[in-house]
């Protein structure tokens, strides 16, 4: 089993390796939002007290977030572990996961951050949007420089501390993220099977 987190600002490519860590090590991506989302659907206990706070506008607590984690995991197809994203987002939350993780006695196997240049991100952007739109495509209300400028912001205010955080614990691994596709790939492959052959 294999639980892993994987770290990144917006735009760094995380979801097309998650999904493709999905298929090849047979893991399941866990993306808060539609977790949320799916408890609040699924009108539990918990998804009434996340619909109550999301309803307010406040944002749902750690300890929340974490008790919905840990009965997620429990699901069978998370029997062979996890790839987190999106999660944790502070130095707070990183220490309760490891918690609950280590009570289960599934702590993480690897905490992977793509490393990537933000200007290039930003001028990947604005491609995509020339391209899309010289297709006579709509472009997305929230693909625009502004929102991933802001988005980038966020990132390295509020996120970017949990990197120092897994690095002083000896578990951070850094790859490559202005590779290609396939190369970032291999890189976070390897980097997995030395973790599973440890």
């Amino acid at each position: 089993m294999m639980n892993m987190i994987l770290l990144g600002p917006p735009g760094a490519g995380k979801g097309t390796q998650a999904k493709r860590l999905e298929e090849k090590f047979g893991l399941k991506q866990l993306s808060t939002g539609d977790m949320l989302r799916a408890e609040m659907a699924a009108g539990t206990d918990l998804g009434k007290k996340v619909k109550a706070i999301v309803d307010s506008g406040a944002l749902v607590t750690d300890d929340i977030m974490i008790q919905m984690i840990s009965a997620r995991i429990d699901q069978p197809d998370c029997r062979n572990g996890v790839i987190f994203d999106g999660f944790p987002r502070t130095v707070a939350q990183a220490e309760a996961l490891d918690a609950m993780l280590a009570e289960k006695g599934r702590p993480l196997s690897a905490v992977i951050e793509l490393k990537v240049d933000e200007e290039v991100l930003v001028s990947r952007l604005n491609t995509r949007i020339a391209e899309t739109k010289a297709r006579g495509e709509p472009v997305r209300a929230d693909d625009n420089e502004e929102t991933l400028r802001k988005r980038l912001h966020v990132f390295r205010e509020q996120t970017a501390p949990i990197i120092p955080y897994y690095a002083g614990r000896g578990m951070l691994q850094s790859v490559d993220g202005m590779a290609g596709i396939d190369d970032v790939a291999r890189a976070i492959e390897s980097i997995l099977e030395r973790a599973r052959a440890a």
